[in-house]
């Protein structure tokens, strides 16, 4: 975590090394610069608990496959660009909205565009006013968005079919979080289709495969089948294909300190392998 001390960019793109293909992939939830004027009244320990840190690191082959890596800089707690805009509690807000707001089921647990609970303790002891909320809007989310419908786009019209992965990570409480009882173990991996309607099923079907295959625990859509992101970009009739992908974050890092654990290095060699299976995969549909 990093306190900004002066405006910085929203996010990070990294392009293919050589022998591009349509593989475009996102992490909407690593960044951790925070901006000067988040104002939160919680203590970084708490709040760092939105982030999916270290992920853009975990999938760093991306561009060496031929994919593209997009990364957000700065934190979901803040404004989360895997929500809609309108995706807003109207009650944090000190002034009405000016326009209509359709908050979801992620807004009803405090985690919508703009948290307002995290590890079930309040973000801020203030009301927010509608100026600074479309700041981070427009700052932030309108950016992170541009650029992924951009690359996203930009693939397409080169190749006619495009390959998305939206990559996060999960904390090992995730369903004491999103207040689901059960006493099923969370699984290493999450695939989130929302219940086959984003993509291809071959491509979740190659990813579940190749993680079986190294030993790791797959669940599809439990309890994580994505959000505003492989919502708007999955159409597969289209050739447009979207899939998230959540990590157990006990498999790298330590979730109290957040610093990395001795499995980072060896989590992060099958992504990257994952990664050059996923290339292939993507060069057969091409065919």
């Amino acid at each position: 975590m990093r306190i900004a001390d002066s405006d910085f960019d929203p996010f990070v793109l990294s392009k293919p090394a050589d022998n591009a293909i349509p593989l475009v992939c996102d992490s909407p939830h690593s960044g951790v610069i925070y901006p000067r004027d988040f104002g939160s009244c919680l203590p970084a320990a708490i709040l760092r608990s939105g982030e999916d840190t270290y992920v853009e690191e975990l999938w760093r082959a991306i561009p060496a496959a031929g994919g593209c890596l997009l990364a957000a800089n700065f934190p979901r707690t803040y404004v989360d660009p895997n929500r809609e805009i309108s995706d807003i509690d109207a009650d944090i807000l000190a002034g009405p909205w000016p326009a209509e707001l359709r908050p979801s089921e992620k807004t009803r647990l405090g985690i919508g565009l703009i948290w307002r609970l995290a590890q079930t303790q309040a973000m801020y002891d203030r009301k927010l006013s509608v100026a600074e909320v479309e700041n981070r809007i427009r700052r932030f989310h309108q950016p992170y968005h541009a650029v992924l419908s951009q690359q996203i786009e930009a693939a397409y019209a080169k190749f006619g079919g495009i390959w998305h992965l939206n990559l996060h990570s999960m904390p090992v409480n995730s369903y004491e979080l999103l207040e689901i009882k059960t006493d099923k173990p969370l699984a290493d991996f999450v695939l989130g289709d929302h219940d086959g309607r984003t993509c291809d099923p071959a491509l979740v079907e190659t990813i579940e495969a190749f993680l079986i295959g190294r030993g790791y625990a797959v669940a599809r859509n439990d309890p994580f089948k994505g959000v505003a992101l492989i919502s708007r970009i999955g159409r597969p009739a289209e050739n447009r294909h979207s899939l998230q992908i959540e990590v157990n974050r006990k498999l790298y890092m330590d979730e109290t300190t957040y610093e990395k654990s001795q499995d980072f290095g060896a989590l992060q060699q099958s992504l990257s392998l994952l990664a050059a299976h996923l290339a292939k995969f993507v060069r057969a549909q091409l065919a």
